[in-house]
């Protein structure tokens, strides 16, 4: 399951524990988790899931992130990509399903890709990527792109928090 989400998340807050939660209810679902592989809420997931004894992927790009200090502690096996599309298409790819938590830009790059591609895969009549996108920034953009722009809201499952994200995926075909 591939999670994304902010680096800037910081250990003690809200949606750090929120983001170690999913990670260790991912791994006892039997899910292995797929991150970026850095730091926020990558990391906390990585934890997370690490803890509970999941395999951690981890999709790094140090050519872009050359700031960054590498994959953090808690991942079991990492990919070093080459570009930004190389990177989520990875991470997109070995996931069976994506969870997308509050964050930035590159946060919403992930969520539109994984939104698109379970459309895609939908309409191809092909294997579901069940998407899921917790938080009010993400209605807000889904709106404007169902309202606006004529996006399939069914390609993507919005949720208030994480008991609804993990619950809804949970009970997804794909996840059984």
């Amino acid at each position: 399951m591939a999670v994304f989400g902010s680096s800037r998340t910081q250990e003690g807050t809200q949606e750090w524990a929120e983001a170690e939660d999913i990670g260790q209810r991912l791994a006892h679902a039997g899910l292995k988790v797929v991150t970026g592989g850095y730091g926020g809420v990558m990391e906390a997931v990585s934890l997370g899931a690490s803890g509970a004894g999941s395999e951690v992927i981890a999709v790094t790009a140090p050519t872009l992130f050359a700031q960054r200090p590498g994959a953090n502690p808690y991942v079991t096996h990492e990919i070093e990509a080459i570009t930004l599309t190389e990177r989520i298409g990875v991470l997109t790819t070995i996931a069976d399903g994506a969870i997308v938590m509050p964050g930035s830009i590159g946060t919403a790059a992930e969520m539109l890709i994984a939104w698109n591609l379970n459309h895609i895969m939908r309409g191809n009549g092909g294997t579901r990527f069940p998407t899921v996108a917790i938080g009010t920034v993400w209605r807000e953009i889904s709106d404007l792109l169902v309202n606006d722009a004529g996006a399939n809201g069914e390609d993507i499952h919005l949720a208030v928090n994480s008991d609804e994200a993990l619950s809804w995926l949970l009970s997804q075909p794909e996840m059984t």
